[in-house]
């Protein structure tokens, strides 16, 4: 494919088609059980302290599930639904009476919330414009500006592809490490990436696996090499993150808490494919994400038990569903019975395969929350 039809493709189909191979390479279960121990410099991330904020953050442990099946109307979710839903889990969580009071429990009017959300599968699979509007209407609500929230993801066409644009989230900051210019442009005059000005090179994930890219895929993991570096957007622009994850699948494991911020936060991602479990667990015990990702609330309005991280429609299905909590280790957990489950049902596999985990399990060793599911406690709520 020449350089000049391979941007057609972009502007024609969307990033994520034109990068399918990148997607492919979540998919094959090959891929997803880790490899040979391989060097890392996780131990210098465990030895930064914590601070108060730090994961699993207020409620270790504790989750709440709120279903309504009638949440998703004609395959189209609904945002008062998701209003009411959100609204029950957070007074749960919290125990609270007034929802302004729990969620003053997690941010203030002084912070910077970015809103991590997951448009990766395309308009197929996002997270719900439903459940992100709900949030931002009750962060409003809680005295919280709107020019202080931002919404956010590695690749910034992707959001606007799905929805995430000025027109749909006035006021709002709709932002990408991943970026392009007003002509469609991935590089300046001088010939460099406009991403590279995103990305704090002094904060890196270190793995001893070499990312070498041509140069149709560069554009998309901005650097290659042994370094995976943090977007300044976790870095420098927010001091609070809220979680905004999808229930799907990836092959016979999970992608929800720990996956959207980890694969979401760092650029030269293709090559930790092969390290998957562990770059779930140990991306997300870095200070950009351990000490300010202070709630979870995963999107299972709409989900996939199938096909994922993309989006085949045969495999898509209504959860009806919200997970909430300040433990993204716990509340992997959870979704992920949620899927394999709903997998077994439909004859997908036999059982929970128990390396299709390991990341909640390294999570766990790493103190970023509680992944026994006989520690966890679980709420549930039928709206």
């Amino acid at each position: 494919m020449e350089r000049r039809d391979f941007f057609k493709v972009v502007s024609m189909t969307g990033a994520a088609m034109a990068i399918n191979p990148v997607l492919k390479a979540a998919e094959g279960s090959s891929l997803l059980f880790g490899a040979d121990a391989i060097e890392t410099n996780i131990a210098d991330a465990v030895k930064i302290p914590r601070v108060k904020e730090s994961m699993p953050g207020l409620y270790p442990g504790r989750v709440i599930k709120v279903v309504d099946q009638k949440s998703v109307v004609d395959g189209k979710p609904q945002e008062e639904a998701a209003y009411r839903m959100l609204s029950e889990a957070m007074l749960s969580l919290t125990g609270e009476k007034k929802l302004k009071k729990a969620w003053r429990q997690f941010v203030g009017p002084k912070d910077i919330i970015g809103l991590k959300v997951n448009p990766v599968a395309g308009k197929l699979l996002t997270t719900s414009h439903a459940v992100t509007k709900s949030v931002i209407k009750q962060l409003e609500e809680a005295g919280i500006p709107r020019e202080n929230i931002v919404i956010w993801d590695r690749r910034e066409m992707q959001l606007h592809e799905t929805g995430y644009t000025q027109e749909n989230y006035p006021g709002i900051t709709i932002t990408g490490t991943e970026c392009q210019d007003a002509e469609g442009g991935f590089y300046d005059k001088q010939g460099k990436l406009h991403s590279e000005s995103r990305i704090d090179k002094s904060q890196f994930f270190y793995a001893d696996l070499d990312g070498v890219y041509d140069d149709y895929t560069i554009p998309y993991m901005v650097n290659g090499g042994k370094n995976s570096y943090f977007t300044k957007i976790c870095t420098e622009r927010v001091t609070k993150i809220i979680n905004l994850p999808i229930l799907k699948n990836a092959g016979p494991t999970t992608t929800l808490c720990l996956k959207n911020l980890s694969f979401g936060a760092i650029t030269n991602t293709s090559r930790l494919h092969k390290l998957w479990h562990e770059t779930c667990a140990y991306i997300c015990a870095f200070p950009p994400l351990r000490d300010k990702v202070v709630l979870n609330i995963v999107d299972g309005l709409v989900g996939c038990f199938d096909g994922g991280p993309s989006a085949k429609p045969q495999f898509i299905c209504n959860y009806n569903m919200l997970l909430v909590g300040s433990d993204p280790v716990a509340v992997d957990r959870v979704g992920h019975d949620v899927i394999i489950k709903k997998r077994i049902e439909n004859g997908i596999q036999k059982e929970d395969l128990q390396k299709s985990s390991r990341f909640i399990d390294l999570a766990q060793e790493l103190k970023l929350g509680v992944g026994d599911r006989d520690k966890i406690s679980v709420t549930e709520k039928i709206i």
